[in-house]
């Protein structure tokens, strides 16, 4: 095939279909503890890392891993800290990590076009060095997601239930919270920093229209991220369009038409529960008025 003749082409879709496995694989447990936009403000912070990788004149995923995962960790003692004034001081984090990403841009000679290349994701962009340290932070994400995702559902749904069990409450939050770091370092090449919190929610909220369990809206998930980041990423080659915002107009698209399909297959599902109760419960003859049911 033409588009993978190119060498850029090879790493952009290998790094694309990285990206579209553990931004959803992530992202599902922060849409369960409402912290959908989570990612985008690890996107801020990450930029900051960006710019010290330039100024330092060193890998910039590398730096921003660092960043990110502090920042992550700061974030989430913030939020479990229960303090009233812990929206302000996220505020202050995630703006303070965007101007300080781009003063250190600035001071490092960076031009604005390597600045909109971060933000906004572009293909042509991932670097044979960048390919090594996207696969190894996939391969942590991937393995955190899959291996522990009951202990990670549990803290998800309720922490205070899960603390009882005994579960290291903490612990997990925290790794959730690194978890999503990673993410938004493996994703900033494709999708772009202020546009991985989409991909991250999209796929989970398209994949919650129609599915009816955890395990179900995760793979959906995970597949409508590697649809929207491969197809996305061959549109941009093809058509000459910026990588990440195909990939979040094609998961919009892929939202609304499971949306559209939720409705009649509620409707569906509903009329044969009527149906199997009613088979299912016998009336039985020559009872006074208020009938005795004997469940099958």
């Amino acid at each position: 095939m033409e588009i993978l003749n190119p060498a850029f082409m090879q790493r952009a879709l290998l790094a694309a279909l990285l990206v579209g496995i553990t931004a959803p694989a992530i992202g599902i447990y922060l849409v369960q503890r409402r912290q959908a936009l989570m990612g985008d403000g690890i996107g801020h912070v990450a930029l900051t890392g960006v710019g010290l990788g330039f100024l330092l004149n060193t890998s910039p995923v590398w730096v921003a891993t660092a960043v990110c995962v502090v920042g992550a960790v700061v974030m989430e003692l913030i939020r479990s800290s229960g303090k009233a004034r812990g929206d302000i001081a996220l505020a202050m984090l995630f703006y303070g990590g965007m101007a300080g990403g781009v003063m250190l841009m600035h001071l490092s000679g960076g031009s604005n076009a390597n600045l909109i290349s971060y933000l906004f994701g572009s293909i042509t962009t991932v670097a044979e060095e960048d390919i090594l340290a996207i696969c190894v932070l996939a391969a942590f994400v991937i393995l955190t997601t899959v291996g522990l995702r009951k202990q990670l559902f549990a803290i998800c749904q309720d922490e205070e239930f899960a603390r009882v069990t005994g579960l290291p409450v903490r612990l997990l939050n925290l790794l959730v919270a690194v978890t999503a770091a990673l993410t938004v370092t493996v994703a900033m090449r494709v999708v772009g920093l202020l546009l991985v919190s989409a991909l991250m929610v999209i796929p989970v909220a398209a994949s919650q229209a129609i599915a009816r369990s955890f395990a179900t809206t995760f793979a959906l998930s995970v597949a409508i991220g590697v649809l929207v980041t491969v197809s996305g990423t061959a549109t941009s080659y093809y058509v000459d369009v910026p990588s990440g915002a195909t990939i979040v107009l094609l998961a919009i698209g892929v939202f609304l038409a499971l949306t559209a399909l939720a409705t009649p297959l509620a409707r569906k599902r509903a009329r044969r529960a009527a149906d199997a109760e009613k088979h299912c419960t016998l009336e039985v003859p020559g009872t006074p008025a208020d009938d005795v049911r004997v469940e099958a």
